[in-house]
């Protein structure tokens, strides 16, 4: 919308890498405090970041990026030394800003952790508790403990807390959002004439010098280039598969030593209603309590399916009492022993007598008790047969990508012994150029990685195998050139037709130009807008421009300090256009919601740029360098 924010996106982007660096890069507080190698590819505050955090740190990316763009995601974007750079950026940042937070103690209390957890899952039940299950399940599935998720939260809102502090301290002035809302809205009236380049086709005589001229200047579009067929073969977990198989005795002895992993523990869920009163309270005080709790445990006798009411009137736990006093799924260790026993000594629908804990007293209800469940063999088995399977197809995955890699680069002649030896099917492919071709097709020969190998000097000269190429997680690729034809120039008698039409339209252009211009000068000099067009308004707040959108462009960009001003553009696939502004105004009731969504974009733009900049401190304060280009690390670690 505006030019400042558009200049200003790729610092935004940066910006937003560096607040979500726990979902993308983050390393870890632990990793940071504990240093690293002597080896570093990058050194912030006296530590280290290692080569292989920031290869972690790469991966970390790449795999975010494919969950977040399913089928649109593609690979080559993350492969560039400027995307190597750009993470390797983020690490130093985040080392920086990491080092300024321990710097100036900046902690983040348990009541907003928990707040944060909560809205950063959204694992709550139907009526709005937190569930503990699901936080369980989603801790295992990230392969984390609640300690250290909890540590990465903490880190995290540290981070955004010293951001919001230093964006917090911007100020974009009123007259600076005024005037920029203003150029927004303007409305500049313009009357349009068209000059069409097929006008002038009469006037137009390409001679066989000009097509000659054309081809010669012109070569590089006239290039057929190099091509190469090219045979390979494939060593991935569909061609490993075949060799794996789990045995009934395996999965026996797997399901008898891990009989747990297939058992599902009893679950209860319980209520309360509390009474509270202190762990030291006076006699009188604590004997008035418990007196309370026993007229409302009478109340719950004589009425038990009021249980919620009750709980809900009388109980003083203010989490539960809203609930009806439900406290969910109950877990060993979650309460005082006191009622931890009352409730795991119930039966489903009993209510104990008036409990004492260290926050008063407590009358339990267990509302459902789900008895505890065992999978037998026969369930367990397919679950067990793909977990082994999975494990074996790693270990056979790996151990077979070392014999093809071997095998392809010893026996270099030919492709078969490794296809023989590993059981793999030699395929052919046709069309492949230097550069990634649509018409190939196939994403496993047809990537960068693997043209390169195959496009090497050593292939194409004397037909050996390319090395073995990762093209893709547990994916190996190897070939060989069977034919290689070079780059030709197609012949002038071939593209003479497309030239000759080519130069045509383009001298068609020139002369729409050329009367364009002449008008525009004749125009200037008396004033005279005959032959214009009717009038209409321009404005960068319409939805659709009322002429060509080129046009329309610069129309908006004219200098408007003399009227009437012209301004001519060459449309494209069209002709010339002549362009004649002879009003400029503002709307008489702007639009105050999109001016204060504008000034809102200003200030936090110039936010981002304080932001930006306190970064950069940062990063001198800790004496920030990186000692080798992300171009370096990807050849070190192809040696």
């Amino acid at each position: 919308m505006f030019e400042f924010i558009r200049t200003h996106q790729r610092l935004m982007q940066f910006l937003l890498l560096l607040l979500i660096l726990p979902s993308f890069v983050l390393v870890g507080v632990s990793q940071y405090e504990g240093g690293g190698s002597k080896d570093g590819v990058a050194t912030v505050d006296g530590r280290t970041i290692t080569q292989q955090e920031w290869e972690a740190a790469q991966r970390r990316q790449i795999e975010q990026a494919r969950a977040m763009m399913g089928a649109q995601f593609d690979q080559k974007l993350f492969d560039t030394p400027e995307a190597k750079q750009e993470v390797l950026d983020s690490l130093v940042a985040e080392r920086a800003v990491n080092a300024e937070v321990a710097r100036n103690n900046l902690t983040i209390g348990n009541a907003a952790l928990v707040k944060a957890i909560h809205e950063q899952t959204g694992l709550n039940k139907p009526d709005g508790s937190f569930d503990i299950d699901a936080y369980k399940a989603f801790l295992s599935s990230q392969g984390m403990t609640a300690e250290g998720f909890e540590q990465r939260i903490r880190q995290q809102m540290a981070v955004q807390q010293l951001a919001a502090s230093v964006g917090a301290t911007a100020f974009a002035p009123r007259s600076v959002a005024g005037r920029l809302s203003d150029i927004n809205d303007q409305q500049r009236e313009v009357q349009e004439l068209l000059f069409p380049a097929t006008s002038f086709a009469a006037q137009v005589k390409v001679t066989d010098e000009m097509v000659k001229a054309y081809y010669e200047k012109n070569a590089t579009l006239f290039q057929v280039p190099e091509t190469i067929k090219a045979e390979y073969v494939v060593l991935n977990p569909e061609a490993v598969d075949k060799l794996v198989t789990v045995s009934d005795a395996e999965a026996t002895d797997f399901y008898n030593k891990n009989k747990a992993r297939f058992s599902t523990p009893e679950k209860r869920t319980a209520s309360h209603i509390l009474i509270t009163v202190a762990k030291d309270a006076k006699p009188a005080d604590d004997a008035a309590a418990k007196a309370k709790a026993q007229a409302i445990l009478a109340e719950v006798q004589k009425n038990p399916a009021d249980f919620a009411k009750i709980a809900k009137a009388q109980s003083q736990d203010p989490g539960s009492a809203e609930l009806g006093g439900d406290l969910g799924v109950v877990e060993k260790g979650l309460f005082d022993k006191p009622v931890e026993d009352a409730i795991f000594g119930l039966k489903e629908g009993e209510t104990s007598g008036p409990v004492r804990s260290n926050f008063g007293y407590h009358i339990v209800k267990v509302t459902k008790v789900v008895p505890s469940t065992q999978k037998s063999l026969e369930e367990a088995k397919p679950e067990i047969v793909a977990e082994l399977k999975k494990t074996k197809l790693s270990n056979k995955y790996t151990e077979l990508a070392e014999t093809f890699t071997n095998t392809v680069y010893e026996q270099s002649d030919s492709l078969k012994p490794a296809a023989d030896k590993l059981g793999l099917t030699i395929q052919t492919v046709e069309g492949l150029t230097r550069t990634p071709n649509p018409a190939v097709g196939n994403p496993l020969v047809n990537n960068d990685k693997f043209l390169k190998a195959i496009f090497s000097q050593d292939a194409i000269a004397n037909k050996r195998n390319t090395d073995a190429i990762e093209v893709a997680p547990t994916t190996l690729v190897a070939g060989r050139v069977l034919e290689f034809k070079p780059a030709t120039k197609r012949p002038l008698a071939e593209v003479e037709g497309a030239i000759r039409q080519r130069v045509t339209q383009e001298e068609e252009i020139r002369l729409a130009r050329q009367a364009g211009e002449a008008r525009i000068a004749a125009a200037k000099a008396s004033g005279d807008a005959t032959g214009f067009g009717e009038v209409k308004v321009v404005s960068r707040t319409m939805p659709q421009p009322t002429i060509n959108p080129t046009a329309a462009m610069a129309v908006l960009k004219a200098d408007v300090s003399k009227l009437p001003a012209y301004v001519g553009v060459e449309l494209p696939g069209q002709g010339y256009g002549v362009y004649r502004i002879g009003k400029v105004t503002q709307p008489a009731q702007p639009d105050q919601a999109r001016r204060k969504q504008e000034a809102d974009a200003i200030a936090r733009a110039v936010g981002n740029a304080e932001l930006y900049g306190y970064v950069e401190a940062l990063k001198k304060k800790a004496k920030a360098k990186v000692n080798v280009k992300p171009v370096d690390l990807g050849a070190k670690a192809a040696e």
